[in-house]
């Protein structure tokens, strides 16, 4: 099995269970469910297959990862509700991990058609946060990408490392993934974020941030 393989699964596990769970936390029906963990499964790879010019239809020669995805859903639908609590205190982590599978695939696809470097970035990024913000949108929430801890900075650096040829092997790649997850849930536990402006009080924010409300 090839390295881009196992990106590929582990993304589509952890996204399609993560929109799985956010559709049943907005209480939609069994349909709901379906669709909300297939868009977060796929959404981000399709946007990023249209801007760098691979045909959409290639998402139906995946039907080995779309029942993947389809049975992720389902079990995350019939899981005993004390199991999917344990999961609300682990989602950070299985966002993490779904983030990093995919922008280091979307990276890899991009470098292996020979494209720029930017295009390189523009996958990665896309890859890994664009199905988790049509997730979001469709179950009527804030993007966690534009709200939340530094999300798509980490996506754009593996994209970065990928782009300039400094992960190539499979163990280097492995590192980058752990490398990724690690410093997604550090600015998780420390509440990094990028400077952002407060404008009801006209101030600046910068480095960790505490929630309110």
């Amino acid at each position: 099995m090839h390295i881009f393989d196992i990106f590929s699964i582990i993304g589509t596990i952890a996204f399609a269970m993560s929109g799985a769970v956010v559709a049943m936390e907005e209480e939609y029906d069994i349909l709901g469910v379906l669709v909300l963990g297939l868009v977060t499964a796929f959404g981000g790879g399709i946007i990023r297959n249209v801007l760098i010019g691979v045909p959409v239809t290639t998402l139906w020669a995946q039907g080995e990862l779309i029942m993947l995805a389809v049975l992720s859903i389902v079990v995350a639908f019939v899981l005993p509700m004390s199991w999917i609590r344990h999961w609300k205190k682990t989602e950070a982590l299985f966002d993490a991990i779904g983030l990093s599978a995919f922008a280091i695939q979307g990276a890899l696809y991009a470098y292996e058609m020979k494209h720029p470097i930017s295009a390189v970035l523009v996958a990665a990024v896309l890859t890994g946060i664009g199905g988790g913000m049509i997730r979001d949108l469709l179950a009527g929430r804030k993007p966690l990408v534009l709200r939340d801890e530094i999300y798509a900075v980490w996506a754009m650096l593996a994209g970065l490392a990928i782009g300039l040829g400094f992960f190539k092997s499979t163990i280097g790649l492995l590192l980058l993934f752990v490398l990724v997850v690690f410093f997604r849930m550090l600015s998780v536990h420390y509440r990094w974020t990028l400077p952002r402006r407060y404008l009801n009080h006209g101030e600046y924010g910068t480095g960790t941030e505490s929630k309110s409300g």
